[in-house]
């Protein structure tokens, strides 16, 4: 018997199709999560740089700003793959927390070089994670192009009003 043929075993499309009814909401609340939280971050940082925009250093305030965003992303990331985690624990995919967490950040960022494996049947759901990561990352990495832009913007807008007042 051929591995398609397998797969189609009534069994293990029964399987299949529990990961994608349990991995697909997973995918849609993890970015629903993600662009929530980008959203409020995004907001919030508009509005710092446009008050200390004018400061000696914005050289510094730039990368003060971009550093603290970075780590929020990060944090979001880890966030989410806890998410994940949690969800294995609860189907009982995997046995404990620390391992769910170290095989959930191994498939978001597609590293996968962990000792921590899942049981066959649930191997759809690692990829299915693994899509979802690329997803966030994606999302992240437009998110953090935007940051710089804005705040670029707002910087020259900021530095180009002082150079005009002090013409005056």
């Amino acid at each position: 018997m051929s591995m398609m043929q397998g797969a189609l075993n009534t069994g293990d499309s029964m399987r299949w199709s529990q990961d994608w009814l349990l991995g697909m909401p997973m995918v849609v609340l993890t970015v629903l999560i993600h662009v929530a939280v980008l959203g409020v971050i995004h907001q919030r940082t508009g509005r710092m740089f446009s008050r200390v925009a004018a400061a000696r250093h914005p050289t510094a305030v730039f990368t003060a700003i971009m550093g603290t965003v970075t780590l929020m992303a990060t944090a979001l990331h880890g966030i989410e793959c806890g998410i994940w985690a949690s969800a294995y624990l609860m189907i009982g995919a995997l046995s404990d927390f620390r391992s769910a967490m170290l095989f959930s950040l191994g498939a978001m960022t597609s590293y996968g070089q962990s000792s921590v494996k899942l049981d066959g049947h649930w191997l759809l759901m690692g990829a299915i994670e693994s899509l979802n990561g690329w997803l966030l990352f994606g999302v992240t990495t437009a998110f953090l192009f935007s940051v710089v832009q804005r705040v670029w913007r707002i910087g020259s807008e900021e530095m180009q009003q002082s150079v005009e007042g002090s013409q005056r």
